[in-house]
């Protein structure tokens, strides 16, 4: 049986939950706050000082954001991104790394420094920018894509995680009469499920976060992405991008969109990650930790 705690206990563990509360305090408040002022009245979203609590309730902002052909078109094109360029990349990246793993394979060594050069070595923007332009991408949503279909990041924690698998599986596999394809087939792509949905999670929310490129690369409308809208919406503070017209006062209105905006924007990522958070994990210690 265990006794009383002590005083000394006591204080430690008094002192770790609200600590603990603060931090947790500290990371939510920002994301609640969005959401008191997405659903907020104007004037009341118009106020300074924390909002705890909405006083008033409104979903004009949203119906606005909705509405708006601009965010469907950037919903469309940033989904398209993301989940082309998150399956092309895990598809060539596991093509890549799992004959890196193997001892057996010639002139491993050079081939790995190989893939790292370009790791620690860029062309740059502009060169980068006529590279898109002569391919004829320019303009297109394939220009946001192609660019970073290889991640030699990703090749490496693939590597070091297909290193870490029992290589008894396989001889066991060989000596039943199993071929090379249907030991990847049956053995290799099962166990590899932890760090395909490492790389998936972080290629998705690194094609769903980006805006820059798609600055650079595309002009039309047409070709727009979520976060390359949200950029002209809280930077530029304009608002043509979302809704043909406003009522009231712009900067009112500006206030509760960006809200609404940012909300809708993060939404996917953040309902994505509780069902990815446990292969994330042991993906991420695995694939980093052993090789």
């Amino acid at each position: 049986m265990t006794g009383k705690p002590s005083s000394a206990e006591t204080a430690f563990k008094v002192f770790n939950y609200s600590f603990l509360g603060i931090v947790a305090f500290l990371m939510i408040n920002p994301f609640w706050e969005l959401l008191i002022v997405s659903v907020s009245p104007a004037v009341e979203a118009s106020k300074t000082g924390l909002k705890l609590i909405p006083r008033g309730f409104t979903l004009e902002a949203y119906r606005m954001v909705f509405e708006s052909k601009s965010i469907g078109i950037g919903y469309f094109n940033s989904i398209f991104r993301t989940v082309v360029g998150t399956s092309i990349t895990v598809f060539l990246c596991f093509c890549t790394a799992y004959p890196l793993a193997k001892k057996v394979l010639p002139a491993r060594n050079a081939f790995t420094i190989y893939y790292l050069i370009p790791m620690f070595f860029g062309g740059g923007l502009i060169p980068n920018f006529l590279l898109i332009k002569s391919l004829g991408l320019l303009d297109t949503i394939w220009a946001l894509i192609i660019p970073s279909l290889l991640s030699t990041f990703q090749i490496l924690i693939m590597r070091n995680f297909i290193m870490s698998l029992p290589e008894s599986l396989e001889e066991s596999a060989l000596v039943d009469g199993a071929s090379f394809f249907m030991i990847l087939l049956r053995i290799i792509i099962p166990l590899s499920m932890p760090i395909f949905a490492t790389v998936a999670l972080w290629e998705a929310v690194a094609h769903w976060n980006a805006w820059f490129d798609a600055m650079i690369y595309t002009r039309s409308n047409h070709n727009v992405v979520l976060q390359l809208l949200l950029r002209r919406v809280m930077i530029d503070h304009n608002n043509e991008g979302i809704t043909d017209s406003l009522q009231g006062d712009e900067g009112i209105v500006t206030k509760t969109m960006e809200a609404a905006t940012v909300l809708v924007t993060i939404g996917p990522v953040v309902l994505m990650y509780p069902f990815l958070q446990k292969y994330f994990i042991k993906g991420v210690l695995v694939g980093s930790l052993k090789g």
